[in-house]
């Protein structure tokens, strides 16, 4: 029909790049908080470039971090389940950021009515979960040193397409130690004999070596560090004949 518009195609990198109706692009300094537990849940985040985390905090005021988040990553998405609640988590700047701030309602509309949209956020969901599980695995079952490596290799975002970036972001060994879930002082050994087994660099800023999968993947630590106890003790070498006594 003569005159008629032809639509448009939906973009979703295009709709996550810029602002517009019920969203809108915010920069955040490190330590700045995106939001924080027990604020209203109006919006979900996508992080543009930058690194982040997100933090629970429990009644006695111990904190954990549940995860690490990086360029490409939503965060906030609990406040399009059903009805709006509260955060359950704080959301902090590690790095400089800038994100792309997404009203609820713009969210669940562009959900609903673009399927593009709606299969990329399920895909990235459905990574968030697989990754949530690794994370608790890694939580119950490996070792304070491997659960370093491990957010080491995260946070140089290896396994991602394209190089990883081995040069980390200023991330403090107090950071760090929150993260796994052990104190500053078992980190910083653990760093130094990572620097000395040469699976990273760490002068000011954290270089990571691609080696440094084998702590995570094969469990390649120095030696005495797989050391486990005996558990049967051998017997000695020249034992001691032992005389039986024959009961009438």
């Amino acid at each position: 029909m003569a005159g008629s518009k032809k639509k448009i195609a939906f973009d979703p990198a295009e709709f996550l790049a810029n602002a517009g109706l019920g969203r809108r692009i915010v920069q955040l300094k490190a330590k700045r908080v995106f939001f924080a537990q027990g604020n209203e849940a109006d919006c979900v985040f996508y992080l543009q470039s930058g690194r982040a985390k997100l933090t629970v905090v429990s009644n006695q005021g111990k904190e954990a971090t549940i995860t690490l988040l990086v360029a490409g990553d939503f965060v906030g998405e609990e406040s399009i389940a059903g009805v709006a609640g509260l955060r359950l988590a704080t959301a902090t700047a590690i790095t400089n950021c800038v994100a792309l701030k997404i009203d609820r309602d713009a969210m669940i509309g562009a959900l609903q009515s673009e399927h593009a949209f709606s299969d990329l956020f399920l895909k990235f969901l459905l990574a968030r979960s697989m990754r949530t599980q690794a994370d608790l695995v890694d939580q119950l079952f490996n070792s304070s040193e491997k659960r370093l490596a491990r957010v080491l290799l995260l946070m140089a975002e290896f396994g991602k397409p394209g190089e990883p970036e081995m040069l980390l972001p200023h991330i403090t060994q107090e950071s760090l130690a929150e993260m796994i879930g052990t104190t500053r002082s078992r980190v910083s050994f653990f760093m130094n004999r990572f620097r000395k087994m040469g699976l990273i660099e760490y002068n000011g800023r954290i270089k990571v070596h691609k080696s440094l999968l084998n702590v995570v993947l094969h469990d390649h630590l120095p030696e005495q560090n797989a050391t486990r106890p005996e558990i049967v003790t051998k017997e000695p070498v020249n034992p001691r004949p032992v005389t039986l006594r024959h009961e009438a």
